[in-house]
């Protein structure tokens, strides 16, 4: 498995190639946070929408049957992700690795485990 440093070079790289995308295409002024902010609701909206009416094993059948379009959506949300983490100067890798840790704190594995209660519910 690779290590962080090596993650971390990816998602920088995948970074570097979505704003190259952008950048040739002249889309920076149309790139605020807030409509990356929005576009990444929509992206995630339009992944959700081919599990609309599943029920849980259905939609475990879709993730196969669907394949090909829930890739671009997970990519799409993915693109305009790093997009905005790019613009606004997140340290996406970082951020994530800060959440974990509250998690952790909030959601103690030994208290937790097998649960879905909210932290504030146990």
């Amino acid at each position: 498995m690779p290590d962080d440093a090596s993650h971390e070079n990816r998602i920088s790289a995948l970074s570097a190639l979505v704003d190259s995308f952008a950048d040739e295409r002249d889309w920076a002024k149309f790139h605020s946070p807030k409509n990356l902010a929005m576009a990444i609701a929509v992206e995630a909206a339009e992944l959700m929408e081919i599990f609309q009416w599943a029920d849980t094993a259905e939609s475990a059948h879709l993730v196969t049957a669907k394949r090909a379009a829930i890739e671009e959506e997970v990519a799409d949300v993915f693109a305009y992700l790093l997009r905005f983490c790019s613009l606004a100067g997140i340290d996406l890798p970082g951020a994530l690795r800060a959440k974990v840790a509250v998690n952790a704190g909030k959601y103690p594995a030994d208290k937790v485990r097998g649960k879905s209660a909210k932290y504030n519910e146990y």
